[in-house]
């Protein structure tokens, strides 16, 4: 339909004003792309994210230092109204205190393992014997009061494959260009998702009520990396949970292994964790260019990326670098003194990884509630909202978001950094982050296309995501970039084109 809907225009030659009129200003393009690349302070943002705040869950400590330190900076920077912005109600905050855990028999062997978020602690530092037991409920309540004071370890395979796959990779033009004719993305629904966190929920508050000493779980991953999550909902209170830790695929597999031959497994292990409860409301960090245009300053281009992340390691590429690369953005727009017709502000958001919590809670709050689709008047003087959220690769284009008025426009945009690898604007959706928030209630939500590099093998929700795996280079060009697009929307006669607006 979108492709038909493209001829049209391109036959009747409605299109070619558009094109005419989006050709970007060539001297602002070249100052942007010269201080975008030969005088950044991206990975000055990253460091301060990543090594300095460290992680950064959902309402912990490590999370409120990024958010003090993203206003003061944004304030240094010259943008206005730098605040924190309450968004709603998320829970408790959590995070870790210490973590030790090693086998201790047949041998002595550190072992490489990580907490689950919200999850409990030991009863101080335990030595226990290693029990392998099938992750069934039947089999907890069965064997009672036997577990009480055991380490518990869940039967599974006991042999990883090999992984032929590389880690790195970008994308090849070939796939570029294969992107819209991708079968839809498929979500997981809403009723499936809850099933499974309420058996998950199930059996670890029946280990939690058989005194069990200490839970492991194998972490997907492997050569010692670790993918972390959480066994609760997360700073909802589900009540009291038992010492749960996520081990690297290796040591965990060993463990099984030496059980399953009959031999006696036994660790030492000292895991606190510390419930934040002090203030369980959720902030975003919201900071502003004003435009100076009379008559288009009311309205607003936005730009974001998600602050928060899992505890694992200090969440570089999911998600520091896309709020260092928006941080970036509004840098070089301040320093140059580009004076933008309209508002451009941006949104560093909490608790997207729980669910795009921030987020929503910021679109319901100033634009409206999308169950009902009763609109609130500032969701009209909304241009555009552009988000950052996968990773450290540089930028090969966008998802247009089946919004078929804007390929063209965007096309145009990109001209000027075909030389810098980003050619493809796709009409393809794209989900699971920040953008889908503004999506949803009719606002022009977009996420730039960006390459692989390791985010899904390596990095996403690990702990190996640190400052180390991120790619200065592709950072700093994806900064120039959307600082471009920011500025080319800021600038533009009218609002960026809109799809239908979907009546729930």
């Amino acid at each position: 339909m979108y492709k038909k809907l493209l001829l049209a225009l391109l036959i009747t030659g409605s299109l070619n004003p558009v094109i005419a009129q989006e050709t970007p200003d060539a001297n602002v393009i070249q100052q942007i792309r010269r201080e975008g690349l030969e005088h950044s302070k991206v990975m000055e943002h990253a460091f301060w994210l990543t090594d300095v705040n460290g992680p950064r869950l959902a309402n912990s400590p490590g999370l409120k230092r990024a958010e003090e330190w993203a206003v003061n900076t944004l304030k240094t920077m010259g943008l206005q109204n730098a605040h924190l912005e309450p968004w709603g109600e998320f829970g408790r905050g959590w995070e870790i205190e210490r973590c030790y855990v090693a086998m201790k028999s047949p041998y002595y062997q550190a072992l490489i393992a990580t907490p689950k978020a919200w999850s409990g602690s030991t009863n101080g530092e335990i030595k226990a014997e290693v029990v392998l037991i099938k992750a069934d409920t039947t089999v907890i309540k069965q064997m009672g009061s036997k577990l009480a004071g055991k380490i518990v370890i869940f039967d599974t395979k006991t042999q990883l494959e090999p992984n032929y796959t590389p880690d790195a990779t970008r994308f090849t033009d070939q796939e570029l260009k294969r992107l819209d004719s991708l079968p839809p993305l498929k979500k997981s629904s809403a009723e499936y998702i809850a099933r499974i966190r309420a058996t998950q929920k199930r059996l670890t508050q029946l280990l939690y009520e058989q005194k069990v000493a200490l839970v492991l779980d194998l972490a997907r991953g492997d050569d010692g990396t670790v993918f972390t999550s959480s066994p609760r909902a997360f700073g909802l209170d589900d009540g009291p949970m038992p010492a749960e830790l996520e081990v690297s695929s290796e040591h965990y597999l060993r463990i099984v292994r030496l059980i399953k031959s009959g031999r006696k497994v036994e660790l030492e292990a000292d895991v606190r964790t510390k419930f934040i409860t002090d203030d369980p409301k959720g902030y975003n960090v919201i900071a502003e260019i004003p435009g100076t245009d009379p008559k288009l300053k009311k309205e607003v281009v936005m730009l974001g990326a998600h602050l928060d992340s899992w505890h694992a390691a200090t969440g570089a590429t999911d998600n520091a670098a896309g709020c260092a690369v928006m941080m970036e953005v509004v840098r070089i727009i301040k320093t140059l003194d580009l004076k933008p017709r309209r508002t451009i502000r941006i949104a560093l958001w909490s608790s997207e990884e729980e669910g795009l919590w921030g987020s929503k809670g910021y679109v319901a709050n100033h634009f409206g509630d999308v169950t009902t689709m009763k609109l609130k008047p500032e969701q009209a003087n909304i241009s555009a909202y552009y988000n950052l959220d996968n990773g450290t690769g540089r930028l090969r284009g966008i998802f247009a978001q089946q919004n078929v008025a804007v390929r063209p426009i965007f096309d145009e945009w990109l001209k000027p950094f075909h030389d810098l690898g980003a050619t493809t604007t796709t009409l393809r959706n794209t989900g699971s982050t920040d953008h889908i928030s503004f999506d949803d209630i009719g606002i022009p939500g977009f996420q730039f296309i960006q390459d692989r590099v390791e985010y899904f093998s390596r990095t996403h929700h690990s702990n190996q995501d640190t400052y180390d795996r991120l790619v200065a280079d592709d950072l700093k060009q994806a900064a120039t970039i959307v600082a471009s697009f920011v500025y080319n929307t800021a600038q533009r006669d009218q609002k960026l084109p809109r799809k239908p607006l979907i009546k729930k």
